[in-house]
Formats: C-alpha cells, structure tokens, sequence
C-alpha cells in the first residue's frame, strides 16, 4: 500500500490531465473534421485506437528507469538511422514522397520516431560531456554530426516538415544547455545566409511554390490562391469565420462544405478555430503552452543532465510542431506539412507524441529518486 500512495504522490497529474485534454478534444475534433453534410467518417474511432496504443506505450516508457535508455541510447539511434535507410529500400510513396514503411496494414513513419531518437542520443552525448561553462561552435561538432544523419536522410525523402523540427530540437538543445551567445549569433547568420542556397539547391519545385504562395498573400498577388494557396486561404477563412465563440460543432461551413483540403491532419486547428471561435482556440493555444512549459518545469527539477536533455528536447518538439502547425494554418508561416500533436489525425505522430509524453512522466516521476 506505501508503494502504491508513494506512486500516487509522486504521478504527475498536471501533465495527464494536460495531455488528455488535448487529445480528447482532438478526437472530437476528428470526429467534425472527417463529416460532410451527415455522412461521418470513422477515422476518429482509428485515431482512439492510436491513442489507446500510445497511452500503452507511454506507461511502458514511464515505467522504465530513464537511465536503460541512457545506456542504450546509441543501440535507439542506430535502429531509429536503419529505419531510415530501410524507407529508401522497402517505402512506399505518397504524394511524391517516400516517407512510410508498411507493416502488415500498419504504415510506419520512421522520421517521426527519429524526433525522440535523436532527443534520446544528444542527451546521452551531453550527459557524458563533462564541460560546464559555454559550448563554443567546436564543441557542436559531434552534436552536430549525431544531428546531420538523419536529417540528411529525412530531407531526401523529402520530408521538410520533420527535418526542420529535428534541427530545432537540436538547436533548443543546444541554447538551453549553455550555448554561447556569440556561437548562437554564428549560427543565425549561418542560417540566414544558407538560406538562399537551400532554396535555390535542396528544395523541390513544389516546396518552392508553397513558399511562393506564401510571400503572394503579403504582396497583394492572388494568382496563386486557387492552386498552391488554396489551403492557406481557405484555413484563414476559415479561423476568420469563426469569430468570438465559433459558429457551434459540425457547424462550420468550410468544413462541412469540404472547402479546407487536409483538415483532418494538417489542418485540424481551422476547423477547431471556425466552430469554436477565438475562445475555444485559446483554449487549446493555452493547453500547449502550458503543456511546453510544464515539461521545461521537469527538465528544471530533473536529478540528472541526461534527464533533463531529454524533458526539454521532448518540450521542445511539441512547441515547435505546436508553432509551425499553427503558424501555417493562419498564414504566418509557408505549409509544409506539420500536424498538430495529438490534434491531429495519424498513427505515427501519435505514437512518437506519446513516447515523448511517456519520457516526461519517466523523468518527473524519478526526480526525487537517487
């Protein structure tokens, strides 16, 4: 009985009751996104079945001392690097892009495991660095090179979305473990510089055209509104739509009327945000929001650095999926294909959100142990 009340203390409460809100209230927004004039699809029943999976995979990732994956995190690197390779030999394509290896009826996404993978590997680098004043732009070399690999491999799939998220995990890592504000500024202007190269060079025409479509709406050019804009466009419409308190649940014309294209994974926030309105989309902006600093709250408290490493690259990968998902769907940013974590619909974003959810609770729940 001591166990099972010293259990109960020391579960983290705010983090289930934050992740469960979200994920409940996505599946009732599955449920709206994937109607049309009465006819209900049943993919928010698959979604409750991912996320069943996922809570299973989440309490066998509490369950397990943190400090298994720290020993093994090269063994967790290399598979998640071979599935990766595998995607080039066994994949198969959608819409242009191999990004899914199939098992049995089950499609998996080894780039969307590879976020945690790779959280997993920096915080084993960084748990045996024994440096403790600023990391200059040398000591990002190894880091760096444990980042190059897969995301090599994931943008030539081509997979921008979760190669960008991998990068900014990476660079979160680094700013939040003592990174040097001179090799930070290096790094920006890197960036800023390499930009036109990767544009001209790495991206493909029709990740060219997304950003083309993006800048037309800030320069007044519509032409591009009913081809390479039209999901931007008619996401906005839809948030604009929606006002103060929302037009009401299945109720959003845009959505019923099937005008938002992808809106049961990329674009699922539009039709929360047009049937629930501005009140309801600070609701579920608050639940990430507290959710990310939350998990920053277990990295502060965590007993070790690998702990800690790996409560805020988690952190970090839901608040830079969170931003660039809804930074696209209002028009702030260029769509690249981002979901919306656990709001969104999809098998493989569940399960790596959810492994992610389960290391957070692995790292609060042994913060008091020794």
């Amino acid at each position: 009985m001591s166990s099972i009340r010293s259990l109960r203390d020391q579960f983290d409460w705010p983090l289930f009751v934050a992740v469960c809100a979200i994920a409940v209230l996505g599946v009732v927004n599955l449920y709206s996104a994937t109607s049309a004039q009465g006819a209900v699809s049943d993919a928010y029943i698959q979604q409750i079945y991912w996320l069943t999976l996922g809570a299973g995979v989440a309490v066998l990732v509490a369950a397990i001392d943190y400090r298994h994956f720290e020993r093994n995190a090269w063994l967790i690197y290399g598979v998640g690097v071979a599935l990766l390779v595998l995607v080039f030999l066994l994949g198969r394509s959608i819409r242009g892009s191999t990004r899914w290896i199939s098992i049995g009826g089950f499609s998996l996404q080894p780039s969307e495991l590879m976020k945690i993978f790779l959280i997993i590997a920096l915080a084993k680098y960084l748990h045996n660095d024994p440096k403790t004043d600023g990391r200059t732009l040398k000591d990002l070399v190894i880091p760096g090179l444990i980042l190059a690999v897969p995301m090599t491999l994931i943008l030539a799939q081509p997979d921008l979305g979760t190669a960008l998220i991998c990068a900014f995990i990476f660079g979160s890592i680094m700013v939040l473990t003592n990174l040097k504000l001179r090799s930070l500024l290096t790094l920006g202007a890197t960036f800023a510089l390499s930009a036109p190269l990767t544009y001209a060079y790495l991206l493909k025409d029709y990740q060219k055209e997304r950003i083309t479509a993006f800048l037309a709406q800030w320069t007044g050019t519509q032409r591009d509104i009913l081809d390479t804009g039209w999901h931007a466009h008619q996401s906005q419409v839809a948030i604009g739509s929606g006002g103060l308190w929302g037009k009401g649940f299945m109720r959003g014309t845009q959505n019923q009327f099937r005008f938002l294209p992808d809106q049961h994974s990329d674009f699922p926030f539009a039709v929360w945000a047009e049937e629930q309105g501005f009140v309801g989309s600070l609701l579920i902006v608050g639940l990430y929001l507290f959710l990310v600093l939350w998990g920053l709250k277990i990295a502060s408290q965590a007993k070790d650095r690998f702990g800690a490493v790996v409560a805020v690259g988690v952190s970090a990968m839901i608040f830079w999926q969170t931003i660039i998902n809804l930074g696209m769907v209002s028009g702030l940013l260029p769509v690249v294909g981002m979901t919306l974590p656990l709001f969104s619909y999809g098998g493989s974003s569940v399960l790596t959100v959810m492994l992610g959810v389960g290391l957070l609770m692995n790292v609060s729940l042994r913060r008091f142990s020794h």
